[in-house]
């Protein structure tokens, strides 16, 4: 999750204190320019291909929720 965080505070280092729980969607941590290349960042770091057809947007909303659907499978194995 250090990598997903500093990618956000790199591209947005106004967003201030990324809580796991601020909305990056609503505070604009995430925007629609740099929501691509998040997506190529995640699927690196998971391991996990992601469909843009599949993508949910509740899924990227805060960091606990990209914890929760892209990295907490890692950790059960």
């Amino acid at each position: 999750m250090r990598a997903v965080r500093a990618f956000i505070q790199g591209r947005n280092p106004k967003v201030g204190p990324l809580t796991d729980e601020l909305d990056l969607i609503d505070s604009r941590a995430i925007d629609s320019l740099a929501f691509v290349e998040f997506i190529f960042l995640l699927e690196e770091l998971s391991g996990e291909s992601i469909d843009p057809e599949d993508v949910d947007l509740e899924d990227f909303r805060t960091l606990k929720a990209l914890e929760n659907r892209f990295f907490m499978k890692e950790a059960a194995c």
